[in-house]
């Protein structure tokens, strides 16, 4: 019997659709036409077993294009050579975040290379120097057709000859409208390994290091802060060694939490590139930056923050495919960080849970805000599955943060929110910074349990009603992250 609940979402897509319309209820907004490409795993299964963690499943891009207030859906898995080997032999040939492939004799000893590290960018997409491009924290970045999401090469950085390409970068970049570059983190694993900071200006491809930061045993990031004048990173103890990382065991495995250590917190001039702040505070674990900011002199950084990092384990597949799964949840936190001193105050924002979070990322990325939407439950620990979409308010001047609204229904589990502000043909730069903050639509993947379906539903940002939801009569797989870009223009990133 075909389960009920949030386990739907772990099938996997049998089918590669190509334009297919979707029913579409209610009424979608005319103003909005442009491309939903959503990024995630599309399958579990290795020949006659299936992967370890929700993060190894095989990637698949899902495009939603919505057009004249019509929805055509199209998804294709990425032809990786991980894919590729696959499907040829039904096994692994390159190493995933928590499995490993059945090497023998001396593959152990490519482990720690760069030849080891999987080229099945599942994690997001990002659009640098003029490509569109699968994301994963790897170097094996891949470029995909946006057109028709075939793969168009198997390889983005690798045979590049800088730095970057020879690390690991995180899969999440920050993009700075008002500088027009993007920014990005990787992570070189090493006898002296270290943190680098890079950027890319638009129109140009070479990543530039402008910072390095070392670090004696690197902790695992997933994202990082932005603002004007500063990049911050957040490691937290959840740390790892090279040495751990060549024994037999998934990379995932070789990381040990030790919150003795705290949470180390690293604050890099972005023109300088020097180092202005390296303190600790206490541990925490971070998947997700919000957003982060400078005001009085401060640097205010908001995080989904979890109190250890046992959420990690809380997503192998053999916890996540039950029907008590029941991860920890994560609260929204702002670190206040002075950094003539390094003195940090810390305070819940909201108490949770809160993930996948996003915001106005067009007009207040790096910048002060007011609203973080999110996937969240009921309750800060939840008996199940994100069942909700969460509007939280930081308007200091209520006296109080609040999960302002929410949007759910029964036995639904939506992905990440997408934020797309409402732009209309006469609108101009200065009346667009007049238009309130939360003026435009939330997009979100949404999987129905009851009926055995998912569908894109459009939600009105300010009110959290639904607009309109646009519905593929299967189950799509629980995904991770993607972009939003308007027709004719030029991609942007949507979220952090």
């Amino acid at each position: 019997m075909t389960a009920r609940d949030h386990r739907l979402g772990l099938q996997p897509a049998t089918t590669e659709y190509t334009e297919k319309p979707l029913r579409v209820e209610g009424e979608i907004p005319p103003w909005l036409d442009g491309t939903l490409v959503r990024n995630g795993p599309g399958s579990f299964t290795v020949g006659d077993r299936r992967v370890n963690h929700w993060f190894d499943g095989l990637a698949m891009l899902r495009r939603f294009r919505i057009d004249d207030g019509e929805v055509r859906y199209t998804n294709r898995f990425l032809r990786s050579r991980q894919f590729r080997h696959v499907s040829d032999h039904g096994s692994l040939r390159l190493r995933e975040f928590g499995t490993d492939p059945k090497w023998s004799g001396l593959g152990h000893l490519r482990r720690c290379g760069t030849r080891a590290a999987t080229d099945n960018a599942s994690v997001t997409v990002v659009y640098l120097g003029g490509r569109h491009l699968a994301a994963t924290e790897t170097p094996r970045w891949t470029v995909y057709d946006p057109d028709t999401l075939r793969t168009r090469a198997p390889k983005a950085f690798e045979d590049s000859d800088d730095e970057v390409g020879r690390a690991g970068p995180l899969a999440h970049v920050q993009y700075d409208p008002f500088r027009e570059e993007t920014v990005g983190i990787a992570t070189r694993f090493g006898l002296r390994s270290e943190y680098l900071v890079y950027r890319v200006p638009d129109g140009r491809e070479r990543r530039e290091v402008v910072a390095r930061i070392p670090i004696r045993q690197p902790g695992y990031v997933h994202s990082f802060a932005l603002t004007p004048n500063y990049v911050a990173l957040l490691v937290s103890p959840f740390r790892t060694t090279p040495l751990s990382l060549l024994r037999d065991r998934p990379f995932v495995e070789s990381y040990r939490w030790h919150p003795e250590r705290g949470t180390r917190v690293f604050v890099v001039g972005r023109e300088s590139g020097e180092l202005a702040v390296d303190t600790r505070t206490a541990p925490c674990f971070v998947f997700h930056h919000v957003n982060a900011f400078e005001r009085d002199g401060a640097l205010h950084l908001d995080v989904a923050a979890f109190e250890d990092a046992s959420v990690v384990d809380a997503f192998s597949l053999d916890a996540f495919d039950s029907p008590e799964f029941s991860p920890p949840g994560a609260e929204l936190r702002r670190l206040q960080v002075d950094p003539e001193t390094g003195h940090i105050v810390t305070r819940t924002l909201h108490p949770g849970h809160v993930e996948f979070p996003t915001i106005h990322y067009a007009r207040h990325n790096t910048r002060p805000y007011r609203y973080v939407y999110g996937v969240g439950t009921a309750e800060r620990s939840p008996n199940g599955y994100v069942d909700r979409i969460v509007k939280i308010d930081l308007d200091e001047r209520a006296g109080r943060f609040q999960a302002s609204r929410t949007w759910t229904e029964p036995n639904v589990y939506p992905g990440e929110p997408l934020f797309v502000p409402r732009i209309s043909p006469e609108a101009d730069e200065d009346s667009a910074e007049s238009v309130a903050e939360d003026d435009g639509v939330l997009l979100s993947v949404v999987l129905d349990a009851d009926a055995e379906r998912s569908f894109l539903t459009i939600l009105d940002a300010a009110t959290m009603t639904e607009r309109a939801r646009a519905v593929f009569e299967e189950p799509i797989p629980f995904d991770f992250h993607g972009q939003f870009y308007r027709s004719g223009e030029r991609p942007t990133r949507s979220m952090a």
